[in-house]
């Protein structure tokens, strides 16, 4: 018997002892195991890279608590374990779920404090076996970090998609919302942006979303070229101080001093993103007695530049089926007036098809009279981003555009050996100064005919980083159409391109991030309901009285002798 207790004593002391270096060797080696199949609770690189920048105490408050739909709640559990992986390898950031519509009593004032800060709810319809009911739901989270404050969406508008399908495409995106979130208010602001002003570019009101977009993570100036007339080397000089150069629709053709200010600037290893309209022609001038307007070529004289670099705008318009919606008035003027929706084929509704971290998992961008771009073998490596259909043709200018064009009828054998033309490329590689064996504009003592390893990206629409104004004269978002009322992807493929361009490509990887997020079949739950519950709720609870039975008969049979 004395035998047996020693036995009994020696076995617990080594379980303790076991417990006790195991417990040691815990505390010393960090890691988290993730056992789902698509390590969707693995943060990646650049996650983790954020989180080792909070140094002081960072709140995170969630605004989704409460009585939620079902699809909000697996939102909201996803957030939460995200979250917690981020407060596991930094204790530094703490988070908390409020309800904005606990108390009654102030919830409408807590609603205009929300939207003050730019939080919108959304009211979603809740169908329960039939019972329709209205929610307001707040999918927005707040960070706060050394007296700054970021504004982190946790909901991606998808348009035209479900209120499942978009909780599904949130959960994609939700560790590059918070880590972008996180990034904006940790990291200090290192690169600068030019945006190029003296050629006639758009106003700063009306792509004013994308500037207040990208100044909270970039520097950024306007930078006009008219001191070139000048001054062109000091303008050289001051131009090269900057990481990346916008150009952003230019309507007056570029001088070649001017040129040669913007091709030294890439020899040298500026970044530029170009969003040029080859044709002129603008959606207000449609508006008038006679609903048309005449599309023609717009000279900027900056062929010769981009043949240079491999590409070339034709002074074309894609007129592409996969169009956007447009609202026109039909009938009669006055009280029998009705408004119709009609596919603008001007505007081509582009869906990435590239596997490229710039374009991957982005939804829906909106072009106005995008024109063709032809690449060119050179040597510089090319990677298209976003093309038109293949239901698309060009049409050549000056041409009369009508907005009677919506009633045309078209058929499959229109677009025989059309479509699929380039709208937006990457070019990557060592660029050739097109002033290469010719005569300068000006004299510049460190001229280059050859450039180190460099990138641009060009967009034939400069109306992409175009904003509306509402009746107030106010920026509405970017890549939102009052017309239609649709939301496009416009300002994040925008985004994406300057990260890209200034080497920020992690937040751009995060994005990329492919999980698999399965969801109950509701028309199957209903159809089978009783079934269902006895599945997922009777089913573990028998199993659970069943080994409790067993468990109990055993020991009865064992210690009964």
């Amino acid at each position: 018997m004395k035998t047996a207790k020693k036995n009994n004593l020696k076995s617990v002391v080594i379980i303790i002892a076991v417990l006790l270096i195991i417990n040691l060797i815990g505390n010393s080696f960090f890691h988290r195991f993730d056992l789902t199949k698509d390590k969707r609770y693995t943060l990646s690189t650049t996650s983790l890279n954020i989180i080792k920048q909070v140094e002081n105490p960072l709140f995170i408050k969630v605004y989704m608590q409460g009585n939620l739909p079902a699809e909000f709640k697996r939102l909201q559990q996803e957030t939460k374990q995200l979250l917690e992986e981020f407060q596991a390898y930094n204790k530094n950031i703490i988070f908390e779920f409020v309800n904005p519509l606990e108390n009654k009593d102030e919830s409408m004032d807590q609603i205009k404090e929300l939207y003050s800060k730019g939080l919108t709810p959304i009211n979603i319809t809740v169908d329960d076996k039939g019972k329709q009911s209205q929610e307001m739901v707040f999918p927005w989270a707040i960070a706060v970090y050394n007296n700054k404050e970021v504004n982190i969406p946790l909901l991606k508008n998808i348009m035209g998609a479900s209120t499942t399908d978009k909780v599904v495409g949130s959960v994609q995106h939700l560790e590059y919302s918070i880590a972008e979130g996180l990034n904006k208010i940790t990291k200090a602001k290192q690169k600068k942006i030019a945006i190029i002003k003296g050629n006639g570019e758009l106003q700063d009101i009306l792509m004013a979303k994308f500037l207040l977009q990208v100044r909270e993570s970039y520097f950024i100036g306007p930078f006009t070229l008219d001191s070139v007339a000048k001054n062109p080397a000091v303008t050289l000089q001051a131009l090269e101080k900057y990481d990346l150069a916008v150009i952003a629709k230019p309507t007056e053709n570029f001088s070649d001093a001017e040129k040669q200010v913007l091709d030294q600037f890439i020899i040298n290893g500026g970044k530029t993103l170009w969003l040029i309209d080859q044709v002129s022609a603008e959606m207000d001038s449609l508006y008038n007695s006679s609903g048309s307007t005449l599309a023609y070529p717009r000279d900027l004289n900056l062929n010769d530049m981009f043949f240079k670099y491999g590409i070339r705008i034709n002074p074309d318009i894609i007129k592409d089926e996969q169009g956007s919606p447009i609202k026109l008035a039909t009938g009669e003027q006055g009280s029998a007036t009705q408004y119709q929706q009609f596919n603008w084929k001007f505007a081509p509704q582009v869906y990435p098809s590239s596997a490229h971290p710039i374009v991957k998992n982005l939804g829906g961008i909106k072009f106005d009279f995008a024109n063709p771009i032809d690449t060119l073998k050179n040597g510089i490596q090319k990677t298209i981003l976003l093309q038109s259909s293949p239901y698309s043709k060009k049409i050549g200018t000056p041409a009369e555009i009508n907005l009677n064009s919506v009633s045309e009828e078209t058929a499959a054998s229109d677009y025989l050996k059309n479509g699929n033309f380039p709208m937006a490329v990457l070019l990557e590689g060592s660029f050739r100064s097109m002033f290469e064996n010719r005569v300068l504009p000006f004299d510049y003592q460190t001229y280059k005919a050859s450039g180190i390893n460099n990138k641009m990206i060009v967009i034939a629409d400069g109306d992409l980083i175009k904003n509306q104004l509402d009746k107030n004269m106010q920026p509405v978002e970017l890549g939102y159409d009052q017309r239609s009322g649709n939301l496009y992807d416009n300002k994040d493929f925008l985004m994406n391109c300057v990260n890209y361009l200034l080497d920020d490509t992690g937040l751009i990887n995060i994005r990329g991030k492919d999980l698999d997020l399965p969801l109950l079949d509701k028309e199957k739950v209903y159809q089978n309901y009783t079934r269902t519950q006895m599945i997922t709720i009777g089913l573990p609870i028998l199993i659970l009285l069943l080994f409790g039975a067993m468990f109990t008969f055993i020991r009865k049979r064992k210690y009964s002798k």
